[in-house]
């Protein structure tokens, strides 16, 4: 009898043991914990910083609250630089413009709706679109021409580098495309920050930024695409800080010019869209201002490839920092 007394108190003290291993097993999970919580703060403040994209909040949330509540299933954009985003997002719209300008070569069978500032009316109606998305720039215009169709309309901008992070972040967040949306965006502020180091400790150049239309040659300040490119990339552009240039494109004066002597001159120029290169030389033959430039005379005018840069495009835009760079820092 006495025997199965001691197995049975032996079997007892086993049992409590165990359950304070349990226990001591537990405490040290819950110990645990908050190491787990940091690390997972961590994580995810990382990711934060990892998704800053350097668009401002404000003017987002402003423009999304713009779009309609309910996402159509059919959409029209009458802008190249948005249609392009749309296509990026695996965004398929029943209407896109027409243009000269390159559109996604998969949209290539999707119908045309005309010309950005001008839409066919009656190809608009007949798509049965639920909204239309164009460019602020032409707003007025669009706004006018489509008065009585009573058709959701929806605006972006696309003047400017800062212009198509915000137009791109608003559509993918309005179409539920957030993965792509940051892949993209993600990838923009990686070739940014890449060039802001290489560029740091360089001394960069003041620069000029021309654009030649049908027949004359213009100044580009910031608001432009190159120049807001510039601006991004840290470099003085003289239509802002000597010409005090206000509007997006200024006329040329070459008194001021030579006074600003720019280290550098950006030509954007295009047979197709403007005046060539060969009319822009034929500016510097019958003006001998031009000589007194040290861009001139140091061999550091340049000229631009339309393609990359006659075009706002978010599809270009680590291209088109990247060739301004190497200008920069070479």
């Amino acid at each position: 009898m006495k025997k199965w007394v001691w197995v049975s108190l032996l079997v007892i003290v086993c049992a409590l043991a165990g359950c304070a291993k349990q226990e001591e097993k537990g405490v040290e999970k819950e110990a645990d914990k908050p190491e787990q919580q940091e690390v997972a703060t961590d994580e995810k403040e990382d990711a934060s910083e990892a998704l800053e994209d350097g668009v401002d909040e404000e003017a987002f949330q402003k423009a999304l609250a713009s779009f309609p509540a309910e996402v159509p299933d059919k959409i029209v954009t009458t802008s190249v630089p948005l249609t392009e985003m749309l296509h990026l997002l695996g965004i398929t719209p029943v209407g896109v413009p027409t243009s000269t300008n390159p559109l996604p070569k998969d949209f290539e069978a999707i119908t045309k709706i005309g010309s950005p500032m001008a839409p066919d009316l009656e190809v608009i109606s007949s798509l049965q679109t639920g909204l239309i998305i164009g460019a602020s720039a032409l707003q007025s215009s669009l706004d006018q021409a489509l008065t009585g169709m009573n058709i959701p309309t929806a605006y972006l901008p696309t003047e400017s580098y800062d212009d198509l992070k915000l137009s791109f972040k608003v559509l993918g967040t309005y179409f539920g495309k957030e993965d792509k949306m940051n892949e993209v965006l993600q990838s923009i502020v990686a070739k940014e920050n890449e060039l802001e180091t290489q560029g740091k400790g360089k001394e960069l150049p003041s620069v000029m930024l021309v654009i030649g239309t049908s027949d004359s040659f213009m100044v580009m300040n910031e608001k432009s695409y190159l120049g807001s490119l510039v601006e991004r990339l840290g470099a003085d552009n003289i239509a802002q800080s000597v010409l005090k240039a206000e509007s997006t494109y200024s006329p040329m004066n070459l008194e001021d010019i030579v006074v600003a002597d720019p280290d550098m001159i950006f030509v954007l120029a295009s047979g197709d869209h403007g005046a060539n290169e060969d009319k822009f030389k034929q500016e510097i033959e019958k003006n001998s201002a031009w000589t007194q430039l040290s861009a001139y005379k140091n061999d550091k005018i340049y000229m631009l490839d339309y393609s990359t840069f006659g075009v706002t495009s978010i599809a270009n835009v680590e291209t088109a920092l990247t060739t301004i760079a190497d200008y920069f820092y070479k």
